[in-house]
């Protein structure tokens, strides 16, 4: 018995117990609607708070589409219910509510050799295999067909291997044979197939195909397959971007004009991309009414954490890319919530959501990412292996590894089921959890560069029953050190304790007017030529609207901006490009010039649908004139298209002060675990952290800036107290030196020692050198024994130097006894020049003697006033050091020599030697 059917009898037996207890008698429908009517009043109780969506109709798909799972399961994965224990995923899914899986089915996702392309490794044959398990567990089946060998989706349409370089009307035969031998084997194999898909997100191809006209064969192909092999089984046309105004009545219209049959029009919905859900009400209520269709979301999802779970980096892993919900289960709840309602107010035709790969959880951890990627290529268990290389090299073939979803997954990273797993359940019962804080909404602050940085006095904070409420906030005091262009994160706190964030956002300013096109006025702008339409609707990179060009023939235009009034300056260009130029011969190419200077073209790549390519000018200096020409030419064959946004025309970025360093410290600094210091010492801590993490997130951060931050790190870090056992302050230690003691010479090169013979121990000594911080070292404490640390000095020139110091410990501060150390021979000892020229001739050997005294490391010789030879020296002070130099023939007459023996604190000179040549 299926799980379906037990689940039916148990709610009609359920239904007679209900009725018999009460002792009225109704009929059987009557009953079942009192019995839904009295369940309805109060939602149950859950950690989650959903409100039920009403008059959801029963027969609504509550779907999942777990087509990762066999590879999941092989890599080792285990799935558990919710009470923690090792289950079947597809038991617990029906036992959460879940009505329907989803499986997606590639031709052939295996090289040559049967190694897998990854992503679940999903033909027939293991599409089966998932689909008999669901239909076990009482859950209906729709199967994806990708016609593609890999990922199909609106950037990658590919053909499989085995259809390339076939006609149009060769590829719709060869997806009628496949789609009704699947169909064929599925129905065979007692799958409860429910809905195929005849293609995967195909806004713009499928199989290889482009073209409405030869899409429509394709579409058409796969329906009169199903029709012929399941005629009860619905056929779904998959497409995505409801955000695109216009673009599903487009779809529809294009799809009717030719026929094609269908039952269903499915689209993505993730609200990280794809506009509002009132929007995709709207859009997929006009094809239902206009066309008289189901529509249905076949994919969404929304993230609870954005944290890693694998190693492999996740699709969405910054705050700014989900803000339309809390990034939690709850807010999970909400955004299927949403889309539940979106697709419900649709009326009858609305019949239901599916939430994409819930279950692709990590195979390991991130500390385990070897062993992970040996199970990713193993098994298929990641996004893509290597393997997939072969077939899809610009994405697979870069980026292959594991799971990019494992985030939004309705499980924990340890395959516990999370609450959200019950929504498809939940929106029929509603579900309620007591009120509580579900997260603070991020504040988003764009600026243009030169914008005084104003944060909000409130933030909204958010509830799990979806009330909110307005709270005062405090701002860290990191906005005052941002500095040009960058994306700055400002943390807060709330008056009732709660943690806020804000993202500063400080774009280089703009000079070119309408530069996305989204005004009206587009009067700035010369286009000339054909093909090229302004304020398009199609492909906009940000905003609405957009540059489009198409032509059904060869066709070239140009579209320019003459910008007047510059300051004088350095400029680049940049624009924003997509689209496919059918074949090589296409160009377009961006360029800024000026009256006296023409500029080198920077050309676009035409690498597909929404594959944006963003090339930038050379820079132009412009002078007193104030003008500029920003220009795109175009010359493209029959068929190319695309669109361009974003312009821009900006001063060139100046190259920032190195941040290696500060990294470096910042990071060492947020790795201290500040619970092992006296809590007071911490303070400085966070804030020195922060305005790091500012001139780290600065384009072209200066070096004064820089500079500051090294400095408040330092301080911070230097002010971090141990906690230790002591129960008093440090005794007193007291400061020595050696200078002289090793050589016999008062040098820049000694030891300074700090010793504290008994007494309470410290946890650090602070050495000053005339009152200047020199260095911390860090001590062990041992109660009451003796302390000692050295601290090597060098380098220092003739002088007195004072040293004091500190030493700290959790209860306080104790000055050591300072030490005075007078250095009289920092520099190296005086040389002695002498010549071999005997004979009078010009060839001969000068030679620097320095008999004792302290070491130079490097020389350098004169000859007549002008440098005849340097070099360096092996430094062993006091001994001796001596350098040659052989010179030859030089001309009759007198010749002077000196010589500089140099080290860090200085140098000294020889008596000047003359030579005399004579023959």
């Amino acid at each position: 018995m299926h799980r379906r059917t037990r689940s039916l009898l148990s709610t009609a037996l359920a239904t007679v117990t209900a009725v018999a207890l009460v002792g009225v008698a109704l009929p059987a429908s009557a009953a079942s609607s009192a019995l839904v009517s009295a369940a309805a009043v109060e939602p149950v109780d859950a950690t989650i708070t959903v409100p039920r969506v009403e008059n959801l109709p029963d027969d609504f798909i509550g779907g999942v589409d777990v087509s990762s799972v066999l590879s999941l399961e092989e890599s080792g994965v285990v799935f558990r219910d919710a009470d923690g224990a090792p289950g079947d995923l597809f038991e617990i899914l029906a036992d959460a509510g879940v009505t329907d899986v989803r499986v997606r089915v590639w031709n052939d996702p295996f090289d040559a050799n049967g190694n897998g392309y990854g992503g679940g490794d999903v033909d027939v044959d293991r599409a089966i295999e998932i689909s008999q398990r669901a239909t076990d567990a009482g859950l209906g089946v729709l199967v994806d067909f990708h016609y593609s060998d890999f990922w199909a989706d609106p950037a990658k349409q590919q053909a499989p291997k085995a259809w390339e370089g076939m006609t149009v009307d060769q590829v719709a035969a060869e997806v009628g044979v496949f789609t009704r031998d699947a169909v064929r084997r599925l129905v065979t194999a007692g799958v409860d197939l429910r809905m195929v898909q005849v293609g995967n997100e195909t806004n713009g191809g499928v199989a290889g195909v482009r073209g409405w006209d030869d899409m429509a064969k394709v579409f058409s192909a796969g329906s009169a397959a199903v029709r012929a092999e399941a005629p009860d089984t619905l056929v779904a046309l998959h497409f995505t971007n409801p955000e695109r105004a216009g673009f599903y009545a487009d779809v529809a219209a294009q799809l009717d004009r030719r026929d094609v049959d269908y039952d269903v029009f499915a689209s993505s919905y993730y609200p990280f991309w794809h506009g509002t859900p009132e929007n995709l009400t709207a859009v997929l209520s006009h094809v239902a009414e206009t066309y008289g269709k189901k529509v249905m979301v076949a994919e969404t999802s929304w993230a609870f954490t954005l944290d890693d779970g694998d190693g492999h980096g996740n699709v969405i892993d910054l705050p700014s890319e989900a803000t339309q919900y809390p990034v939690s289960v709850q807010g999970q709840a909400d955004a299927v919530r949403a889309v539940v309602q979106a697709v419900a107010d649709v009326g009858e035709a609305g019949i239901g959501v599916y939430y994409w790969e819930p279950a692709w959880l990590p195979v390991g951890t991130p500390a385990q990412l070897e062993q992970n990627k040996v199970l990713w290529e193993r098994d298929g268990s990641g996004w893509a292996s290597s393997f997939a290389g072969e077939y899809e090299p610009e994405d697979a073939g870069h980026w292959f590894g594991g799971s990019a979803w494992d985030n939004q997954a309705l499980f924990g990273f340890d395959g516990t089921p999370s609450d959200a797993l019950n929504i498809f359940s939940y929106v029929r019962s509603g579900a309620q959890a007591p009120r509580a804080v579900e997260s603070v909404q991020p504040v988003a602050l764009p600026l243009v560069e030169g914008d005084a940085v104003e944060l909000p006095g409130e933030v909204t904070v958010l509830y799990n029953d979806g009330s909110s409420e307005q709270q005062a906030v405090t701002w860290s005091d990191a906005a005052q050190y941002i500095e040009g262009v960058g994306e700055y994160a400002i943390t807060g706190v709330t008056d009732a304790g709660l943690a806020a964030t804000a993202t500063v956002t400080v774009s280089a300013r703009n000079f070119l007017r309408n530069p996305g096109f989204e005004d009206a006025d587009t009067g700035m702008w010369r286009a000339t030529g054909s093909g090229l339409t302004l304020r398009a609707w199609d492909d906009p990179r940000s905003g609405t609207h957009s540059a489009h060009f198409y032509a059904a023939s060869a066709y070239s235009f140009d579209l320019s901006q003459t910008v007047t009034g510059l300051p004088a300056g350095t400029y680049v260009a940049r624009a924003s490009l997509q689209g496919d130029g059918e074949g090589a011969d296409g160009r377009v190419a961006l360029s800024l010039s000026s009256a006296a200077v023409t500029g080198e073209p920077a050309a676009f790549a035409l690498d597909g649908w929404r594959v944006w390519s963003t090339p930038e000018t050379q820079a132009l200096q412009v002078g007193a004139d104030g003008t500029a020409v920003v220009r795109v030419a175009a010359a493209l064959p029959a068929g190319a298209w695309g669109t361009i946004d974003d312009f821009e025309l900006v001063r060139e970025p100046v190259v920032g002060a190195d941040t290696s360093a500060l990294r470096e410290r910042r990071d060492a600094a947020a790795a201290l675990d500040l619970a092992a210091y006296v809590e007071s010492s911490t303070a400085a801590v966070p804030g020195a952290i922060g305005r790091a993490d500012i001139v780290l997130s600065a384009a072209s951060p200066s070096a004064s800036a820089v500079a500051g931050a090294l400095d408040a790190l330092d301080a911070a870090v230097d002010a971090l107290v141990l906690k230790d056992a002591a129960t008093a302050a440090p005794a007193r230690g007291v400061l020595s030196h050696d200078n002289g003691h090793d050589t016999g010479l008062l040098d820049g090169d000694f030891t300074v020692t700090m010793n504290l013979w008994w007494g309470s121990n410290a946890t650090k000594l602070r050495v000053f050198e005339n009152g200047v911080l020199i260095t911390t070292v860090p001590l062990t404490f041992g109660g009451t024994a003796a302390q000692i640390t050295r601290v090597a000095v060098a380098g220092k020139k003739n002088g007195t130097y004072v040293y004091t110091g500190e030493l700290v410990n959790s209860r306080g501060v104790t000055a050591v006894q300072p030490v005075t150390v007078k250095v009289t021979d920092a520099a190296p000892g005086t040389p002695v020049l002498s010549s071999d020229n005997w004979d009078g001739d010009g060839s001969y050997t000068l030679t620097a003697d320095m008999w004792w005294g302290t070491n130079a490391t490097s020389y350098r010789l004169f000859e007549d006033g002008v440098l005849l030879k340097e070099g360096e020296l092996a430094a062993n002070a006091p001994s001796a050091q001596r350098v040659s130099v052989a010179v030859d023939g030089r001309s009759v007459g007198k010749h002077t020599y000196r010589v500089e023996f140099v080290n860090a604190a200085g140098s000294s000179e020889s008596k000047t030697l003359t030579v005399t040549v004579k023959r």
